[in-house]
């Protein structure tokens, strides 16, 4: 497997784990009757500061894995994997996986700095494969 797709599917993992952890720290705060429910109402109580965090840092990787995924997706079918997309790749995961404690840590401007270099990575995958 190449090192772009591997970065892929660690990008993939770490989003469960954002999900799992996301999971376990709203069930502790909530309770599990809530999340049983239809949900048909707001929680019971607003999820703490740290657990919303880690909330927003999910949905952020959410949306920022699909752009990921398509860059992946469209240079591994062009065949245009080099040295240079391997190195954007993790990059990216790289980026990511930082992002998410400096989100649920509230390191600003780190955050951003994390966000910004995982977002151009996947830019710049997209380029060099209609390159």
């Amino acid at each position: 497997m190449s090192v772009e797709l591997t970065c892929l599917a660690l990008a993939g993992l770490l989003w469960a784990a954002q999900l799992a952890h996301l999971a376990l720290r709203a069930n502790l705060e909530i309770g599990s009757r809530y999340f049983l429910s239809p949900r048909d109402t707001d929680p019971p109580q607003p999820l703490s500061p740290g657990t919303a965090r880690l909330k927003r840092a999910y949905q952020n990787h959410h949306e920022a894995l699909l752009l990921f995924a398509v860059a992946i997706a469209v240079l591994t079918l062009a065949d245009k994997e080099s040295a240079v997309t391997a190195s954007l790749a993790v990059a990216y995961l790289l980026a990511r996986t930082l992002f998410v404690p400096a989100y649920l840590l509230g390191w600003s401007p780190l955050r951003s700095v994390f966000f910004g270099i995982g977002y151009l990575c996947s830019i710049l995958l997209l380029v060099l494969a209609l390159l």
